[in-house]
């Protein structure tokens, strides 16, 4: 059977029984059996699970057809988690071999509302462990492959999220995102990676890697999908105490975008400038326009990450102590040792005001540059990464060289702000190439209408990579 894009599309065919939620799942597993033991994005799959729940799908239409949308929005749609994501009673990792057995005793908030809302659990899937990493190549269970080349990197640290997703192995997928994690290999894989508002969506079962910096996010072919997702996982769950309602009151028809300087200058590749430039053109065919605007700290916003970051990765994981659950410390990857140590560093006595507050005081800098720009313009587009997907292994040994990868991303995180990957176009290596739209917090509509409009005017999400010639 031919797998549906869409959750849209997939949801008439099931109401009008052109397929069964268990053919689905039969078609999904095929298609993983097929094809992932090249790309290496699931860790762990859940045949029984899913056909489980695929089982009480069929139920559900059966007994109310249509109507059965209202009650389960996500009705059918089939889910795979990054595994930083708690389920209960089924492995979950964070891509890293400390917690190779470990099973949780209780589901995530954004685990429960998907299950809630009628999804299939699928899997858990691929990602660097503890989320440290631009690549997809720093988890324990090796890394994954683009699925438009075997040779190149999927992205990360949420790589077996976004490569799923672009194989269709699964409809949607869940993400973390603390610079650029869902953005960055939704960019590389060619899909849709949004990343809400900080505060939006419960952080709460997820395992953490920076507080103050953590998105749960998600991947999907069509933008209107992400829409669709969010409505499901946003708002207060009484158990993160950073969650608030959100507002998404945006109703106008005409929106200026902002073009930041400090975006669009050196160091980035000729075919990222004349993708972007490309995108500019389909805007402004549809009445979008345009205005350069200035964020001049952001060029300092990824040395204050990778100050920040550090700082709470080192508080984070000293719970993964060898005692209370996992295995002890002689198992945490080179990377995670890495920022552990920096981290305790720019903590410690007599560095403390030297680094972390220094850090501290441009994020507040950036804040209030991006409330400043967003009395001028309604959203930021900026390209998501200097580069397309570039080769496995061209990085791994020069960690600063890998951080600058996510250059264009830290500002959507150090401010707090929402941000959306779209894929729009391909290198002339068939790559994928896309942009990023930011905006004020809580400002998901206007994102989810633009990016809508780009995609209901182009075809880039509807290509799907040849599993075949991988």
């Amino acid at each position: 059977m031919k797998l549906p894009i869409s959750i849209s599309q997939l949801q008439s065919d099931l109401i009008d029984g052109k397929y069964s939620a268990v053919d689905l799942v039969d078609a999904y597993l095929l298609r993983i059996t097929n094809f992932d033991k090249k790309i290496n994005s699931f860790i762990t799959l859940v045949q029984n699970r899913a056909y489980a729940d695929a089982k009480r799908v069929d139920k559900i239409i059966r007994l109310k057809g249509e109507n059965a949308l209202k009650e389960y929005p996500l009705l059918g749609v089939v889910v795979g988690h990054k595994d930083l994501f708690l389920t209960q009673g089924i492995r979950t990792t964070a891509g890293a071999k400390v917690l190779d057995s470990y099973v949780p005793s209780y589901s995530a908030t954004v685990v429960k509302r998907l299950e809630n809302a009628g999804t299939i659990l699928i899997g858990k899937l691929n990602c660097d462990a503890w989320a440290h990493g631009s690549s997809g190549e720093n988890s324990d269970y090796g890394p994954t492959h683009n699925p438009w080349s075997k040779d190149h990197v999927a992205g990360g640290s949420s790589s077996g999220s976004s490569a799923a997703v672009a194989s269709l192995f699964c409809t949607v997928s869940t993400g973390t995102d603390t610079c650029g994690s869902i953005r960055l290999p939704a960019n590389f894989t060619g899909i849709v990676g949004f990343k809400p508002t900080y505060g939006s969506v419960s952080r709460y079962g997820a395992v953490a890697m920076a507080s103050s910096l953590d998105s749960m996010g998600h991947f999907a072919k069509t933008v209107n999908d992400t829409r669709k997702v969010y409505q499901v996982t946003k708002d207060i769950d009484g158990f993160d105490a950073t969650i608030v309602s959100s507002k998404n009151n945006t109703k106008k028809d005409k929106f200026t975008v902002g073009i930041p300087k400090e975006f669009t200058g050196e160091g980035i590749d000729p075919e990222v400038v004349n993708n972007l430039e490309q995108v500019f053109k389909t805007f402004e065919s549809l009445g979008i326009k345009f205005k350069e605007v200035s964020l001049p700290s952001t060029k300092y916003g990824i040395s204050a990450y990778y100050i920040i970051q550090p700082a709470e990765v080192s508080s984070n994981l000293g719970r993964y102590d060898g005692i209370r659950f996992g295995k002890d410390r002689s198992f945490f990857s080179q990377e995670a040792k890495r920022r552990i140590m920096l981290g305790t560093y720019v903590l410690s006595s007599g560095y403390y005001d030297a680094y972390y507050l220094q850090a501290m005081k441009v994020r507040s800098k950036i804040i209030h540059e991006l409330e400043t720009v967003f009395e001028e313009v309604d959203v930021l587009i900026a390209p998501v990464s200097p580069t397309s997907a570039f080769k496995l292994g061209e990085k791994v040994d020069d960690p600063l060289t890998m951080y600058l990868s996510d250059i264009y991303a830290a500002t959507a995180n150090l401010g707090g702000i929402p941000g959306i990957a779209i894929p729009s176009g391909f290198t002339k290596k068939g790559l994928p190439l896309g942009f990023q739209l930011m905006g004020p917090r809580f400002c998901e509509n206007t994102l989810f209408n633009l990016g809508e409009l780009y995609q209901e005017n182009t075809h880039y999400h509807t290509t799907l990579p040849d599993l075949t010639k991988i």
